[in-house]
């Protein structure tokens, strides 16, 4: 297969942490015959400072003539804390994700059984987890009319979501259930918010039309105390934009850490893959951030297009990288693996899954004697 792939790294570990899928791209493409072509360009903080804009146009047109986009992260403090910046890094994703059209946001959330006790909840707590979330991308809060008052003294921001909104994820959900365990749970305030009744009525009507999927409903303060109760309970998760935003970064305590987790974003056209985590600043260049998520995006990549088999080996080689340790330090902080070193060992695991990998051979890996590209 033939795909051409925009890589829009962005701000903080983005860059390092793409680096890694992309290696990992490029070992799929060797072993199977693949092509995959890659073009990088500018978005967010970096984007700001070389153009003045957080998404370029050159950069949108590349995105609109990809078959996938490759994103890292954006962010960075000079405008995080700057209450007053007219232009920030978030709008080019924000902008990105309306003119592709993007509006579904597949989550997964998975308790790894080699990193159980890796999480602040208990093992007996998240053992067997396995759901996926799916938020609404495009629409509500997020999007709706801003003010503030003249004396900037009161402030209002607008939630409004169509039928049609509603109505296109909604169906993206409920196939995904047939294809896993069968149940939606819808998360809304429908005791508080009209738009959370009107996807209410929605939803119901079409769950008619999937007889063999249950939908159930929660109310979101209640599922965010039962995504920590018990999360083994959730199957898929369909939710809006602002709800969708804040469970699925609760639900990344339940792996250990939200390095971990990986995101595809879908509409009609060009979809992106990214991991949900931020630019992490702090640790720009010092090649210890978790490339972990930023892999499993590419792995969500080749499920896309159809690529199952390319895309199960990823996650087959990421879990035995897992159970040999070989982590980074927001997971193992006494012995932790770098950045480069944790994609080199995903690497050797995709190039020879058969053979058993002997402890010295990690040991050269961690001292840069033995790389894979």
């Amino acid at each position: 297969m033939n795909l051409k792939i925009a890589v829009l790294s962005g701000d903080g570990i983005g860059p390092e942490v793409t680096q890694e899928s992309i290696k990992v791209l490029k070992t799929i493409a060797e072993i199977y015959g693949h092509n995959f072509e890659f073009q990088e360009a500018l978005v967010g903080a970096i984007a700001i400072d070389e153009t003045e804009n957080p998404l370029p146009e050159k950069t949108l047109n590349l995105c609109r003539e990809s078959d996938a986009v490759l994103f890292g992260a954006i962010g960075d403090p000079k405008y995080d804390n700057n209450p007053d910046a007219k232009v920030r890094p978030e709008q080019g994703l924000l902008k990105l994700r309306k003119e592709l059209g993007l509006f579904a946001n597949i989550r997964p959330i998975n308790a790894y059984d080699s990193l159980l006790d890796k999480s602040p909840l208990k093992r007996e707590i998240i053992q067997g987890t396995d759901m996926v979330i799916y938020r609404e991308l495009t629409g509500g809060i997020y999007f709706g009319q801003k003010k503030i008052s003249e004396d900037g003294t009161v402030a209002s921001d607008l939630c409004e979501y169509s039928k049609l909104e509603i109505e296109r994820i909604t169906h993206l959900a409920f196939k995904a259930a047939q294809t896993r365990k069968k149940k939606v749970t819808l998360i809304d305030k429908a005791n508080v918010l009209e738009t959370s009744r009107l996807w209410r009525r929605i939803v119901t009507s079409i769950s008619r039309e999937y007889s063999d999927v249950t939908l159930d409903f929660l109310f979101v303060d209640n599922a965010a105390m039962q995504m920590i109760l018990n999360p083994s309970q959730f199957d898929v998760i369909l939710t809006e934009n602002m709800f969708g935003d804040i469970i699925s970064d609760e639900g990344s305590v339940i792996g250990g850490s939200i390095g971990l987790l990986a995101s595809a974003s879908v509409g009609n056209g060009t979809a992106l893959f990214e991991p949900i985590h931020g630019s992490y600043p702090q640790a720009t260049g010092k090649n210890i951030a978790n490339p972990i998520a930023s892999i499993l995006s590419a792995s969500m990549l080749l499920e896309h297009f159809g690529l199952n088999n390319e895309a199960k080996q990823i996650r087959i080689a990421v879990d035995k990288t897992l159970k040999r340790n070989i982590v980074s330090v927001d997971i193992n902080k006494e012995t932790p693996s770098s950045t480069s070193q944790i994609g080199d060992v995903i690497v050797q695991m995709l190039l020879k899954p058969d053979e058993t990998i002997s402890e010295s051979h990690f040991e050269n890996i961690k001292l840069g004697k033995s790389v894979y590209i």
